[in-house]
């Protein structure tokens, strides 16, 4: 148990907690308004804002990099908002085409500059896949800051995020913005995977961000239950992700996140009182058991009544 005594593994392990916890929060939302790929994409298109922030002032520092992940997110949430109530392409469809086309961008820049003379470049690849390893004390800060931003945002708006996600046209009629609610939803997104890509990477960022959500959601029909019951799940799936981590030799934090949280959705699928397999099909069995006692309890009567007669 020395391991929890730890410098490194309890600032790693508070960094994920607070970003598992508020990644859960927030898509949860996602989840109800059935945009669960929007953080993929969003994740995916980070890339390139860091590789540029990089290039344009030569300096490899995370806030200075996640500013330019979140210009670069930002464009590509609004690019895929663009596409689809401009045009007639569907979300998925726009999506995949922004994700896609943002990544290989990425990919260019991030191999061009590999190429730098220099060494300042190294550790850049790392926000492909995440380095929660290396978090600092400043990282843990910016991270509970801006989760605390983004839990205000959410307790001031829940009246409105709760309208909208459920039945948008009513949302409408009512006289909210869709178009302000949808913004601010997004950018919302757009935050938490920013905050999670140093940690868990673009790769797996939008894994992070719906797999505590989906789990919430078999439990719950309560938006205020699922919600915190999803921020549950993501704080755990951190620590443990932390955990498994610093126990494990070179097993990296971002993947025994995603992992951890992906075992709560699997058991959440199986075992949850109302939406869980195993669930409905014991509720089945027991309805069929009672049909069979009241057939077989009737059929008892009319012999029963026949036999006096």
């Amino acid at each position: 148990m020395m391991i929890l005594k730890d410098y490194t593994f309890i600032t790693v392990a508070l960094g994920c907690l607070a970003l598992g916890g508020i990644s859960g929060v927030i898509g949860s939302f996602a989840v109800l308004r059935k945009q669960s790929l929007l953080g993929d994409g969003v994740s995916h298109s980070a890339l390139p804002g860091v590789v540029a922030a990089f290039l344009l002032t030569g300096i490899k520092n995370t806030a200075v990099l996640l500013a330019g992940a979140l210009f670069s997110g930002l464009l590509a949430a609004l690019l895929i908002s663009f596409a689809v109530k401009k045009t007639k392409i569907r979300f998925d469809a726009a999506l995949a085409t922004v994700m896609s086309s943002f990544f290989g961008l990425g990919t260019v820049l991030l191999t061009c500059a590999q190429k730098l003379p220099d060494a300042t470049q190294a550790g850049l690849s790392a926000f492909i896949y995440g380095q929660a390893s290396a978090m600092l004390k400043s990282d843990i800060i910016l991270i509970f800051g801006c989760s605390a931003f983004l839990l205000l945002g959410v307790i001031l708006f829940w009246k409105e995020f709760k309208v909208f996600s459920f039945d948008k046209e009513f949302a409408v009629q009512s006289g909210y913005s869709e178009k302000t609610l949808s913004l601010i939803l997004s950018l919302m997104t757009v935050i938490t995977v920013i905050l999670g890509i140093q940690t868990v990477g673009v790769v797996l960022m939008s894994a992070m961000l719906i797999a505590p959500a989906a789990a919430a959601r078999q439990w719950s029909d309560r938006l205020g239950i699922m919600v915190i019951l999803a921020a549950i799940f993501g704080g755990a799936s951190g620590v443990l992700g932390a955990y498994a981590s610093a126990m494990g030799e070179g097993l990296p934090t971002g993947p025994a996140i995603v992992v951890a949280s992906g075992v709560m959705v699997v058991i959440s699928v199986l075992f949850a009182p109302k939406r869980g397999a195993v669930s409905r099909i014991m509720k089945q069995k027991m309805n069929r058991l009672r049909l069979t006692v009241t057939f077989d309890g009737g059929n008892n009567d009319i012999k029963g009544k026949g036999g006096r007669q």
